[in-house]
Protein backbone atom coordinates (compact mmCIF):
# COMPACT_ATOMS: atom_id res chain seq x y z
CA UNK A 1 0.00 0.00 0.00
CA UNK A 2 3.37 2.09 0.65
CA UNK A 3 3.53 1.93 -2.80
CA UNK A 4 0.31 4.76 -3.13
CA UNK A 5 1.49 8.40 -2.01
CA UNK A 6 -2.16 9.23 -2.02
CA UNK A 7 -3.40 6.51 -0.32
CA UNK A 8 -0.58 6.16 2.36
CA UNK A 9 -1.61 9.63 2.89
CA UNK A 10 -5.33 9.45 3.65
CA UNK A 11 -5.35 5.65 5.17
CA UNK A 12 -1.67 5.54 6.37
CA UNK A 13 -3.01 5.47 10.41
CA UNK A 14 -5.55 2.25 9.94
CA UNK A 15 -3.03 0.42 7.33
CA UNK A 16 -0.51 1.11 10.46
CA UNK A 17 -2.96 -0.30 12.83
CA UNK A 18 -4.06 -3.21 10.96
CA UNK A 19 -0.15 -3.83 10.28
CA UNK A 20 0.48 -4.07 14.01
CA UNK A 21 -2.65 -6.44 14.59
CA UNK A 22 -1.16 -8.55 12.22
CA UNK A 23 2.22 -8.47 13.93
CA UNK A 24 0.51 -9.32 17.08
CA UNK A 25 -1.18 -12.78 15.68
CA UNK A 26 2.38 -13.86 14.54
CA UNK A 27 3.90 -13.42 17.79
CA UNK A 28 1.08 -15.35 19.14
CA UNK A 29 1.30 -17.58 17.12
CA UNK A 30 5.12 -18.46 17.49
CA UNK A 31 4.34 -17.94 21.84
CA UNK A 32 1.24 -20.85 20.91
CA UNK A 33 3.55 -23.22 18.93
CA UNK A 34 6.49 -23.27 21.53
CA UNK A 35 3.79 -23.91 24.38
CA UNK A 36 2.55 -26.75 22.21
CA UNK A 37 5.97 -28.22 22.78
CA UNK A 38 5.24 -28.38 26.46
CA UNK A 39 8.38 -29.50 28.78
CA UNK A 40 10.92 -29.21 25.14
CA UNK A 41 9.88 -25.62 24.17
CA UNK A 42 13.43 -25.54 22.22
CA UNK A 43 12.11 -28.29 19.60
CA UNK A 44 10.03 -25.67 17.92
CA UNK A 45 13.77 -24.34 16.77
CA UNK A 46 14.40 -28.14 15.09
CA UNK A 47 11.55 -27.01 12.39
CA UNK A 48 13.13 -25.29 9.73
CA UNK A 49 9.48 -23.43 8.32
CA UNK A 50 9.27 -22.59 12.28
CA UNK A 51 13.01 -20.63 12.36
CA UNK A 52 11.62 -18.77 9.07
CA UNK A 53 8.67 -17.23 10.72
CA UNK A 54 10.62 -16.94 14.32
CA UNK A 55 13.42 -14.66 11.76
CA UNK A 56 10.62 -12.57 10.32
CA UNK A 57 9.15 -11.73 13.13
CA UNK A 58 12.18 -10.98 15.18
CA UNK A 59 13.14 -8.88 12.20
CA UNK A 60 9.79 -7.13 11.70
CA UNK A 61 10.60 -6.32 15.87
CA UNK A 62 13.76 -4.67 15.54
CA UNK A 63 14.64 -0.66 16.47
CA UNK A 64 15.19 0.89 13.65
CA UNK A 65 16.20 4.67 13.68
CA UNK A 66 14.15 6.81 11.12
CA UNK A 67 17.62 7.02 8.66
CA UNK A 68 16.60 3.18 8.05
CA UNK A 69 12.90 3.79 7.47
CA UNK A 70 13.18 2.40 4.01
CA UNK A 71 15.40 -0.56 5.15
CA UNK A 72 12.16 -0.90 7.57
CA UNK A 73 9.60 -1.12 4.71
CA UNK A 74 11.73 -3.54 2.83
CA UNK A 75 11.54 -5.81 6.06
CA UNK A 76 7.96 -5.56 6.02
CA UNK A 77 7.64 -6.72 2.94
CA UNK A 78 9.34 -10.32 4.66
CA UNK A 79 5.78 -10.67 5.60
CA UNK A 80 4.54 -12.25 2.18
CA UNK A 81 6.88 -14.92 2.54
CA UNK A 82 5.04 -16.32 6.07
CA UNK A 83 2.79 -17.46 2.73
CA UNK A 84 5.23 -20.17 2.25
CA UNK A 85 4.97 -21.55 5.78
CA UNK A 86 1.31 -21.12 5.87
CA UNK A 87 0.40 -23.12 2.40
CA UNK A 88 1.72 -26.36 2.51
CA UNK A 89 1.68 -27.08 -1.37
CA UNK A 90 4.09 -24.04 -1.25
CA UNK A 91 6.55 -25.21 1.12
CA UNK A 92 6.37 -28.26 -1.17
CA UNK A 93 7.21 -26.31 -4.13
CA UNK A 94 10.02 -23.99 -2.52
CA UNK A 95 11.26 -27.35 -1.20
CA UNK A 96 12.17 -28.78 -5.02
CA UNK A 97 13.61 -25.82 -6.30
CA UNK A 98 16.29 -25.79 -2.82
CA UNK A 99 16.56 -29.86 -4.12
CA UNK A 100 17.12 -28.43 -7.28
CA UNK A 101 20.01 -25.97 -6.88
CA UNK A 102 23.00 -28.70 -6.89
CA UNK A 103 21.62 -30.17 -10.28
CA UNK A 104 20.81 -26.95 -11.88
CA UNK A 105 24.57 -25.76 -10.96
CA UNK A 106 25.44 -28.39 -13.35
CA UNK A 107 22.60 -27.27 -16.22
CA UNK A 108 23.91 -24.06 -15.96
CA UNK A 109 27.81 -24.71 -16.44
CA UNK A 110 26.98 -27.10 -18.92
CA UNK A 111 24.95 -23.67 -20.48
CA UNK A 112 27.80 -21.41 -20.14
CA UNK A 113 30.39 -23.75 -22.14
CA UNK A 114 27.48 -23.86 -25.06
CA UNK A 115 27.46 -20.12 -24.85
CA UNK A 116 31.48 -20.34 -25.01
CA UNK A 117 31.22 -22.44 -27.86
CA UNK A 118 28.92 -20.64 -29.57
CA UNK A 119 30.13 -17.34 -28.82
CA UNK A 120 33.41 -17.92 -30.45
CA UNK A 121 32.06 -19.52 -33.57
CA UNK A 122 29.77 -16.50 -33.88
CA UNK A 123 32.57 -14.15 -33.46
CA UNK A 124 35.00 -15.57 -35.86
CA UNK A 125 32.01 -16.38 -38.47
CA UNK A 126 29.65 -13.68 -38.28
CA UNK A 127 31.57 -10.56 -36.95
CA UNK A 128 32.33 -8.65 -40.37
CA UNK A 129 28.75 -9.36 -41.69
CA UNK A 130 27.15 -8.04 -38.33
CA UNK A 131 29.44 -5.87 -36.39
CA UNK A 132 26.58 -4.74 -33.88
CA UNK A 133 25.54 -8.49 -32.69
CA UNK A 134 28.78 -10.05 -33.17
CA UNK A 135 31.95 -7.94 -32.91
CA UNK A 136 33.46 -9.66 -29.90
CA UNK A 137 32.72 -12.21 -27.56
CA UNK A 138 30.89 -10.51 -24.76
CA UNK A 139 28.76 -9.18 -27.91
CA UNK A 140 27.89 -12.50 -29.64
CA UNK A 141 27.50 -14.03 -25.83
CA UNK A 142 24.82 -10.97 -25.36
CA UNK A 143 23.02 -11.63 -28.65
CA UNK A 144 23.05 -15.79 -28.37
CA UNK A 145 21.12 -14.79 -25.03
CA UNK A 146 18.71 -13.49 -26.71
CA UNK A 147 18.37 -16.27 -28.93
CA UNK A 148 17.84 -18.31 -26.17
CA UNK A 149 14.96 -16.50 -24.92
CA UNK A 150 13.12 -16.63 -28.68
CA UNK A 151 12.79 -12.90 -29.05
CA UNK A 152 13.37 -12.00 -32.02
CA UNK A 153 16.45 -14.70 -32.69
CA UNK A 154 14.80 -15.44 -36.65
CA UNK A 155 16.20 -11.45 -37.31
CA UNK A 156 19.54 -12.47 -36.03
CA UNK A 157 19.94 -15.21 -38.40
CA UNK A 158 18.25 -13.15 -41.28
CA UNK A 159 20.86 -10.80 -41.01
CA UNK A 160 23.31 -13.58 -41.24
CA UNK A 161 21.61 -15.15 -44.00
CA UNK A 162 20.83 -12.83 -46.32
CA UNK A 163 23.75 -10.54 -45.52
CA UNK A 164 23.74 -6.61 -43.56
CA UNK A 165 23.09 -4.09 -46.66
CA UNK A 166 19.84 -6.31 -47.30
CA UNK A 167 18.64 -7.15 -44.04
CA UNK A 168 18.88 -5.86 -40.51
CA UNK A 169 20.55 -2.36 -41.13
CA UNK A 170 17.84 -0.26 -42.32
CA UNK A 171 19.31 3.46 -41.55
CA UNK A 172 22.26 2.19 -40.04
CA UNK A 173 24.20 1.37 -43.26
CA UNK A 174 27.25 2.82 -42.39
CA UNK A 175 27.57 -0.10 -40.22
CA UNK A 176 27.88 -2.68 -42.64
CA UNK A 177 30.86 -1.96 -43.73
CA UNK A 178 31.41 -5.53 -44.95
CA UNK A 179 28.48 -6.85 -46.05
CA UNK A 180 28.65 -11.20 -46.26
CA UNK A 181 25.80 -13.49 -46.86
CA UNK A 182 26.26 -17.15 -45.24
CA UNK A 183 22.36 -18.63 -45.75
CA UNK A 184 23.55 -22.39 -45.18
CA UNK A 185 26.00 -21.45 -41.40
CA UNK A 186 23.46 -18.78 -40.87
CA UNK A 187 20.30 -21.34 -40.64
CA UNK A 188 22.80 -24.37 -39.10
CA UNK A 189 24.47 -21.96 -36.32
CA UNK A 190 21.16 -20.30 -34.99
CA UNK A 191 19.16 -23.34 -35.26
CA UNK A 192 21.29 -25.58 -33.40
CA UNK A 193 21.77 -23.48 -30.84
CA UNK A 194 17.61 -23.19 -30.44
CA UNK A 195 17.90 -26.75 -30.28
CA UNK A 196 20.81 -26.95 -27.76
CA UNK A 197 20.08 -23.94 -25.65
CA UNK A 198 16.59 -22.99 -25.87
CA UNK A 199 14.93 -26.67 -26.32
CA UNK A 200 17.38 -29.11 -24.29
CA UNK A 201 18.41 -27.04 -22.31
CA UNK A 202 15.36 -25.91 -20.57
CA UNK A 203 13.79 -28.90 -20.54
CA UNK A 204 16.42 -30.09 -18.55
CA UNK A 205 16.09 -27.76 -16.04
CA UNK A 206 12.14 -28.09 -16.19
CA UNK A 207 12.65 -31.96 -15.95
CA UNK A 208 14.99 -31.60 -12.52
CA UNK A 209 12.56 -29.32 -11.70
CA UNK A 210 9.72 -31.57 -11.93
CA UNK A 211 11.48 -35.10 -10.29
CA UNK A 212 12.34 -33.03 -7.16
CA UNK A 213 8.36 -31.85 -6.90
CA UNK A 214 7.84 -35.33 -7.10
CA UNK A 215 10.26 -36.38 -4.36
CA UNK A 216 9.05 -33.22 -2.31
CA UNK A 217 5.69 -34.67 -2.71
CA UNK A 218 6.36 -37.72 -1.43
CA UNK A 219 8.72 -36.67 1.07
CA UNK A 220 5.58 -34.37 2.21
CA UNK A 221 3.32 -37.40 1.89
CA UNK A 222 5.64 -39.37 4.53
CA UNK A 223 6.08 -36.60 6.99
CA UNK A 224 2.13 -36.07 7.17
CA UNK A 225 1.87 -40.00 7.68
CA UNK A 226 4.93 -39.97 10.48
CA UNK A 227 2.86 -37.04 12.26
CA UNK A 228 -0.27 -38.88 12.11
CA UNK A 229 0.97 -41.93 13.35
CA UNK A 230 2.37 -40.10 16.19
CA UNK A 231 -1.35 -38.67 16.83
CA UNK A 232 -2.75 -42.37 16.41
CA UNK A 233 -0.16 -43.57 19.20
CA UNK A 234 -0.38 -40.44 21.43
CA UNK A 235 -4.41 -40.87 21.24
CA UNK A 236 -3.66 -45.24 22.05
CA UNK A 237 -1.78 -44.48 24.75
CA UNK A 238 -4.50 -41.45 26.01
CA UNK A 239 -7.39 -44.35 25.39
CA UNK A 240 -5.16 -46.89 27.01
CA UNK A 241 -4.57 -44.32 30.15
CA UNK A 242 -8.40 -43.96 30.44
CA UNK A 243 -9.16 -47.91 30.23
CA UNK A 244 -7.01 -47.92 33.29
CA UNK A 245 -8.18 -45.25 35.16
CA UNK A 246 -11.77 -46.81 34.60
CA UNK A 247 -10.68 -49.84 36.25
CA UNK A 248 -8.95 -47.99 39.14
CA UNK A 249 -12.62 -46.55 39.59
CA UNK A 250 -14.23 -49.75 39.47
CA UNK A 251 -11.72 -51.67 41.60
CA UNK A 252 -12.22 -48.26 43.64
CA UNK A 253 -15.69 -48.96 44.07
CA UNK A 254 -15.34 -52.75 44.87
CA UNK A 255 -13.13 -51.71 47.53
CA UNK A 256 -15.65 -49.11 48.88
CA UNK A 257 -18.56 -51.88 49.00
CA UNK A 258 -16.31 -54.55 50.81
CA UNK A 259 -15.58 -52.25 53.00
CA UNK A 260 -19.01 -51.64 53.71
CA UNK A 261 -20.00 -55.40 53.73
CA UNK A 262 -17.14 -55.51 56.55
CA UNK A 263 -18.52 -52.83 58.35
CA UNK A 264 -21.52 -54.95 58.48
CA UNK A 265 -20.36 -58.08 59.24
CA UNK A 266 -18.29 -56.14 62.44
CA UNK A 267 -21.72 -54.63 63.15
CA UNK A 268 -23.64 -57.95 63.26
CA UNK A 269 -21.18 -59.62 65.27
CA UNK A 270 -20.46 -57.38 67.92
CA UNK A 271 -24.65 -57.34 68.21
CA UNK A 272 -24.43 -60.95 68.69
Amino acid sequence: METYPSFTAKYGTIVNFIEHIILGFFIAEIFIKIGAEGSNPWRYFKNGWNLFDFFIVVALLLPIDNQYFIVLRMLRLLRVFRLISALPRLQILVRALLKSLPSMGYVFLLLCILFYIYGVAGTFLFADNDPIHFSSLPKSILSLFQVVTLEGWTDLMYIQMYGCERYGYDGIEELCTNPSASPLIGVLFFVSFVMLGAMITINLFVGIITSNITDSVNEFKQDQDKKLDKVLKEQNQFSKVSRLEGQLLAIQEQLKDMNSSLERIRTDISDY
